[in-house]
């Protein structure tokens, strides 16, 4: 059985000052570093929050760079193209032009050799009537 003296008290007491003791010296510093460590640890998931995010900014900024330098590339490779097209354009018609001026000229020397060999052609043939009808007629004309 349980007695209940003056021990009781002592004993009280005994437990209220442990209680006290354990609050300043464990529990207050225990509760201050656990709070501090989920603190802490809560803090290096917003910091990885932080970072995640800037680096999905950094991510977009560097897509958004790239597609503005393949756009720019693209349409410096049309503009290129269009110049050589044009000049394309140009030299095949100064060729054309060339070619056709060469074609013309060659055509009026052949018309002018024509010419000068029917003009020759004629001469001879009239020679050579002369010769044949004064060999037909035995006679010369």
């Amino acid at each position: 059985m349980i007695d209940f003296d003056w021990t009781l008290f002592l004993q009280l007491a005994n437990f209220l000052v442990l209680i006290y003791l354990l609050n300043v010296l464990l529990f207050r510093p225990l509760g201050r570093i656990m709070e501090e460590r989920k603190q802490a640890t809560l803090g290096g998931h917003q910091r990885a929050r932080d970072l995640e995010a800037e680096i999905q900014a950094k991510m977009a900024a560097y897509r958004e760079k790239l597609q503005e330098a393949k756009s720019k590339a693209a349409s410096e490779r049309a503009a290129l193209r269009a110049a050589a097209s044009e000049e394309e354009a140009r030299i095949l018609a100064d060729a054309q032009q060339k070619g056709a001026a060469q074609i013309t000229a060659l055509r009026n020397q052949v018309e002018r050799e024509a010419a000068a060999a029917r003009q020759n052609l004629r001469g001879e043939a009239d020679g050579l009537a002369h010769q044949v009808a004064s060999k037909v007629l035995g006679r010369s004309l």
